[in-house]
């Protein structure tokens, strides 16, 4: 299994934090290289990289579009309309769904800037 962060909405427009997990299968993905493990492979819309400069605060704000967040670099703490907070660091996997409703707040924690990957879905 893999792990990610889900950021999504309810029915009443608060946001919430979700773990969740992907199934991996040993597949033979690329022969003649030895078989690895796959999840189901599921499309997507584009892809891009992205750079949160240290300091730098996103107020209040829904997602653009469902869109996954890889990270490879710094730190960022997430707070959510029922007021969690968590930090996501070098590793991390998030979705980001909540398009709609209140919404979340973003913002890099330390010195460091932040890199990421981002990969958007279909509508």
């Amino acid at each position: 299994m893999m792990k990610y962060t889900r950021i999504y909405t309810d029915k009443k427009g608060e946001t919430h934090f979700s773990d969740e997990e992907i199934e991996l299968t040993s597949v033979d993905f690329a022969p003649p290289a030895s078989p690895f493990y796959v999840s189901k492979l599921s499309p997507a819309a584009r892809y891009g990289f992205c750079v949160f400069e240290a300091g730098w605060l996103g107020d209040w704000h829904p997602a653009p579009c469902r869109q996954f967040f890889f990270f490879f670099s710094g730190e960022l703490e997430v707070t959510v309309s029922d007021g969690e907070v968590r930090h996501i660091s070098l590793g991390d996997i998030v979705l980001v769904e909540d398009t709609t409703g209140k919404g979340h707040v973003t913002r890099v924690v330390g010195s460091e800037d932040a890199h990421a990957a981002i990969v958007q879905l279909p509508e």
